[in-house]
């Protein structure tokens, strides 16, 4: 994994996410996985960033997500890019749905636990602050403020 500078050839977000730095700079990381060994390396190359640090990439699948997900150091920006997702947010007041099309966005607030369900094949292009973001396996309980596991590896 290593952060490329300069990069002017097209890049599949697909595969090969981008990271948005400090002094406004986006750097395509390649050799990116969803692994430990290299989230770990991610998170060091970008570790001067801090709370900053963004990451964008693009997810396609279909279902229900495996996952709820936080992201303590920033908010998250979901663009539905085509088919229908819904995202829901654990809030103090109960669940909290939006059901996105193409085109449509909307952001996870800082902190709020959230998982993200596709309908049909459907593709999301997401930019996270990834520092310090916690993970719960999905099941028909919400989470709470205190569940999860923190993932000091993750962007």
């Amino acid at each position: 994994m290593r952060l490329l500078n300069d990069e002017r050839d097209a890049i599949d977000l697909r595969t090969t996410p981008v990271h948005l730095g400090l002094g406004s700079r986006a750097k395509p990381v390649e050799g990116f996985a969803w692994d430990p060994e290299v989230l770990r390396a991610y998170s060091a190359a970008v570790a001067a960033d801090g709370a900053e640090g963004r990451m964008v990439t693009i997810f396609d699948g279909e279902g229900p997500g495996d996952h709820w997900e936080r992201h303590p150091a920033g908010d998250e920006l979901v663009v539905c890019l085509n088919g229908s997702v819904t995202v829901t947010r654990v809030m103090d007041e109960g669940p909290d749905r939006v059901v996105l099309g193409p085109g449509e966005a909307t952001v996870n607030p800082a902190g709020v636990w959230h998982a993200v369900d596709m309908t049909g094949q459907a593709s999301i292009l997401t930019i996270t602050a990834g520092l310090g973001t916690d993970h719960r396996p999905r099941t028909d309980a919400h989470p709470t403020e205190h569940d999860g596991t923190p993932d000091p590896q993750a962007p």
